[in-house]
């Protein structure tokens, strides 16, 4: 897959979308920041509106880069591995793993697969958000209480969504789960 190019039509009309959605956030950003009203953004000295356009750039640029690696970890839960990465962003394999370093688990991109944990008295599954690269779990504590998958918050990570899950089933266990074994007479 080479990098994808543009024509100058797709360019001007892209420049247009842009700077359209940017107006609005550039106002916002400016009258938080001056304490002036939005609509008056404009009627600034032109190098503090410049300055204005530059900052929310900045920020979009941000959101950007956080888009582009959310998609770089959809493509790897897919299989993609950093040699395909790469090639769709015009890197080389070592420059997407220096990009987007956890991305892909592992020497190939492996499927992100769930997991069951039995913790407490309660059992809990946690699920990879193929659509984020993200991670969501859903549990049923010892005492009854259920929290679904799309009550629990997006987490980057296996590992944190384990970590929830478990702090979870913690709290909604019984008063018998969460007292230790008495060693056995001997």
């Amino acid at each position: 897959m080479s990098t994808p190019e543009i024509t100058t039509t797709e360019r001007t009309a892209l420049d247009r979308i842009l700077l359209d959605a940017l107006d609005p956030l550039a106002s916002a950003m400016r009258a938080r920041a001056t304490g002036y009203s939005a609509d008056r953004m404009w009627a600034a000295d032109p190098s503090e509106v410049a300055l204005a356009v530059l900052g929310t750039w900045k920020v979009v640029d941000q959101e950007v880069e956080r888009l582009t690696a959310t998609a770089a970890r959809t493509a790897a839960s897919y299989g993609a591995g950093y040699d395909r990465l790469g090639a769709a962003w015009g890197l080389t394999r070592q420059g997407a793993r220096r990009k987007w370093p956890d991305a892909v688990d592992g020497p190939a991109a492996a499927p992100r697969d769930g997991s069951v944990l039995e913790l407490f008295g309660g059992t809990a599954e946690l699920f990879a958000d193929v659509t984020s690269g993200g991670w969501r779990w859903s549990a049923r504590g010892a005492d009854g209480a259920h929290s679904g998958e799309l009550d629990t918050p997006l987490l980057a990570r296996k590992e944190e969504a384990a970590a929830h899950a478990g702090a979870f089933l913690k709290e909604h266990s019984t008063q018998a789960d969460r007292t230790p074994a008495a060693p056995a007479a001997g």
